[in-house]
């Protein structure tokens, strides 16, 4: 079958498959350059886009081609476009690590593009991690916001189970929680080959323990995860009101750490904000290492720009970088899915990636206005309009202006950013959790009662927002 013959008959198959928003963006710019013996081979606009569809629908395009062929060992050959101003140096050509030997099941590959992560309960020979390659220490960029964390995950690398067991990782969603525990689990892989590590996020495990209970099979799924070598579990707050999960995981837990096994968590919280754990298990986070992941400042998200640009094959200008970098404050999730974006509509559309592009796309997918504040400017802001020294804010002291500039900042805080009560309190001059607690429940005391407060606070309030 020529070519674009059998690329045409595998579209109309994945059109299927697929949203129609997918099919224009991820199939309609897809090239059919060569087909020969068992080897297809396609054109891709950019790294970027390979990476994507080989992630997401490679396996939907193999056992599509093997349909339509009838052959069941076909390997796939992106032709990753790269500059058009030079042909020879232009393409660059990335075997598919993809391959489907079960003939045409087309079925499974597209019910796989919405499947949980694998289950790793299987066979020794089907042993399956669940960690991602594609996030490892490589990149994922020191700053400020991350350094602890970080630090102390590298150091895990090298002897497991010895020292930070457990590490407890917490921070706001989208500020890299999840890459960490993946570099931290293929960092111990690549020096400890042997050692069974899993990773799995809360609520897989749960659906796990949900059929082991259903299948009577409860003794064989505690058994099975007391038997690996490193346990890392992500968002862990889901086991929230879950009494007979937090159990299961109680009596895993213990015996993994009495052996010395490595065991890493992640948490959109602190130990100490968690309600809803029994008492047990909050006591058992914090026996180890506890790390908060902050927002990246300014120079980190200008860095992970570089870095996601350049993985992609783009070439864009610092000015769009710094652009992106100043408004897109929040999370480095939403870096990247500005970047993604940037790319879809310059595909779609056949646009050039400019400032006008970037700005269009970038005031479409946050509020600008909503991102810019941190507990810095806040308390910068409150300084002034209530004449009080921000040494004095950060101070010991208790003069009552002193009192009512600290809690109001605390209060504000609270109120606009997504920070803990924890870390407000250590950047408003290292105070407690219970302290910040006490200053919004007092700040909103006085906001109710008291009018000329309350005008007052309305006024601040306008201040943030320009």
């Amino acid at each position: 079958m020529e070519t674009k013959s059998l690329w045409n008959e595998c579209l109309k198959i994945i059109k299927d498959n697929v949203n129609d928003k997918a099919y224009s963006t991820w199939f309609r710019p897809i090239v059919p350059i060569k087909y020969e013996g068992s080897d297809f081979t396609i054109q891709v606009p950019s790294h970027f886009f390979y990476e994507y569809i080989e992630e997401q629908y490679a396996h939907l395009i193999h056992a599509t081609l093997s349909r339509i062929t009838g052959k069941k060992n076909l390997i796939i050959y992106y032709r990753v476009f790269v500059d058009n101003s030079d042909e020879k140096k232009g393409h660059t050509t990335i075997q598919s690590d993809r391959t489907i030997n079960t003939g045409n099941d087309l079925k499974k590959a597209a019910t796989n593009l919405n499947k949980s992560p694998e289950n790793p309960l299987t066979s020794p020979q089907e042993w399956r991690t669940n960690l991602n390659d594609r996030f490892s220490f490589h990149n994922f960029f020191e700053g400020p916001s991350n350094i602890l964390a970080r630090r102390v995950g590298e150091t895990i690398i090298k002897e497991p189970g010895k020292t930070f067991n457990p590490l407890y990782i917490h921070g706001c969603t989208g500020v890299g929680k999840t890459h960490l525990c993946h570099a931290i689990g293929n960092g111990i892989r690549e020096l400890y080959p042997d050692k069974k590590i899993i990773y799995i996020s809360s609520h897989l495990f749960q659906v796990q323990y949900t059929d082991a209970v259903r299948n009577n099979t409860t003794n064989d799924f505690i058994k099975f995860y007391q038997s690996v070598d490193v346990l890392i579990i992500d968002d862990i707050q889901e086991f929230v009101g879950k009494e007979k999960t937090q159990n299961a995981y109680f009596f895993i837990f213990n015996h993994l750490h009495t052996l010395g096994k490595q065991l890493v968590l992640t948490s959109d919280k602190a130990p100490i904000d968690m309600q809803g754990l029994e008492e047990r298990m909050i006591t058992r986070m914090k026996w180890g290492m506890t790390a908060e992941l902050r927002k990246p400042d300014l120079e980190l998200r200008k860095q992970i720009l570089r870095h996601k640009i350049k993985q992609d094959g783009l070439n864009l200008s610092e000015e769009i970088i710094c652009y992106i970098a100043e408004n897109v404050t929040e999370h480095v999730r939403d870096l990247e899915g500005i970047v993604t974006s940037l790319v879809a509509h310059a595909l779609v559309y056949n646009k050039e990636i400019d400032m006008a592009l970037t700005k269009k796309v970038v005031e479409k997918t946050i509020k600008i206005e909503d991102k810019i504040l941190t507990p810095e400017k806040i308390q910068n802001i409150v300084s002034a309009f209530l004449n009080v020294d921000i040494k004095d804010i950060q101070s010991k002291s208790r003069k009552q202006e002193i009192v009512k500039a600290r809690q109001v900042t605390m209060f504000l805080c609270k109120k606009h950013t997504k920070y803990s009560f924890s870390h407000i309190g250590n950047v408003v001059g290292k105070r407690d959790h219970a302290t910040v607690l006490h200053a919004c429940r007092a700040i909103q005391d006085l906001i109710d009662i008291d009018k000329s407060f309350r005008l007052e606070m309305n006024e601040i309030e306008i201040l943030l927002k320009k």
